[in-house]
């Protein structure tokens, strides 16, 4: 068992008359105003709509150029919405039920989240979770001691085009899955911490949890991480640094192969053609991927929603810091000429550092 962690109901939130009063704490995130969009703007009938973000701390990175151009971009957007802004955490939490980090920067999260988790307030944590294995670790013991539900994840998670591959009436049972997507990288985070963590993501959403262990391949342009499950699957994941960069994967199952959907959008479907109309594809190969609503951030969103509501968070924490062991035995493959290496190793590694 890689971490257990059982949370107390956060019932009386769920149960409140009233929106559930939401603060964030870091606006150098375009995820921070997205989420305060769908939460405002949803209809009276939706889950969104119970929520309302009240209050926000605007912290940023000095050392991230992402976080110094979006910081005074997005404040703007929350001083139009009237949102109060405050240069404290602990201001923030006399004034809210429940906490979205939303910090681009992973380094900065056990600092941030530590003061909400003793406060017993529900908190979401954007991607990257952190910035090593260490601090994840960190994060969710911390979690537990304070018994505060908590939950992380990418917004590839509830994609419908992705989430809706493990279940496809077309592939049955999966049996394996090639992720691929883009690939940018910041020196203070490993190389997949910062956006491979998406597309990592996208491989357990389809895969579910299991992986024992990792080797990456890795040139100047391109890296394959080969994940192998302790049922015997294998699951790939391939970062893209140069050339065409989309955000999908193959996804192979007992009753057939089929391509996710795209980022964003709807799970694919088998398409039969029109009566009459000839084609040259064998059948099961006639699909479309269909466009319908952009989901990005509003999956995600609607779960967010359901666990300040519920304080059962949808991603455990033991999948989510396998998540991250992947990624870090992906790190030290690299490091070891691309070895394989066990995700148990670097979590006892990762535990180990995190009590001294």
């Amino acid at each position: 068992m890689l971490l257990a962690v059982v949370f107390t109901s956060f019932g009386n939130v769920g149960q409140a008359a009233e929106p559930i009063k939401v603060g964030i704490i870091g606006l150098d995130n375009y995820q921070a105003v997205a989420f305060t969009y769908l939460f405002h703007r949803a209809k009276e009938e939706e889950v969104l709509s119970e929520v309302k973000v009240v209050c926000a701390v605007p912290v940023g990175s000095p050392d991230i150029e992402e976080s110094v151009q979006g910081l005074p971009r997005w404040i703007e957007r929350f001083k139009a919405m009237d949102i109060e802004l405050t240069d404290s955490i602990d201001g923030l939490l006399e004034k809210v039920d429940a906490v979205l980090v939303m910090s681009l920067d992973g380094r900065k999260h056990l600092d941030q989240v530590t003061p909400v988790l003793k406060a017993g307030k529900p908190v979401y944590i954007g991607r990257p979770l952190a910035a090593s294995l260490d601090d994840a670790i960190e994060i969710f013991r911390l979690a537990e001691k304070y018994k505060t539900p908590i939950f992380s994840c990418s917004q590839h998670r509830f994609v419908p085009a992705f989430i809706g591959m493990r279940d496809h009436p077309e592939v049955g049972k999966v049996l394996g899955c090639s992720v691929y997507g883009g690939l940018t990288t910041e020196p203070h985070h490993g190389d997949f911490f910062w956006h491979g963590v998406h597309s990592a993501e996208t491989l357990f959403t389809i895969m579910g949890p299991g992986c024992e262990s990792v080797t990456r391949a890795s040139t100047a342009d391109f890296d394959l991480v080969t994940g192998v499950w302790k049922d015997g699957r294998i699951g790939t994941y391939r970062a893209i640094r140069k050339g065409a960069v989309k955000y999908s994967g193959i996804v192979f199952g007992e009753k057939g192969i089929l391509r996710a959907g795209n980022y964003g959008y709807g799970v694919p479907t088998v398409w039969t053609p029109p009566k009459g109309e000839k084609t040259s594809l064998p059948k099961g190969e006639h699909w479309i991927a269909p466009k319908g609503e952009y989901m990005g951030y509003k999956g995600v969103a609607i779960e967010i929603a359901k666990f300040f509501k519920t304080g059962k968070p949808p991603v455990s924490a033991t999948e989510t810091i396998e998540i991250f062991a992947f990624l870090e035995a992906a790190h030290e493959s690299k490091r070891q000429g691309g070895v394989p290496v066990k995700l148990q190793t670097v979590i006892d590694r990762a535990k180990a550092a995190s009590q001294n």
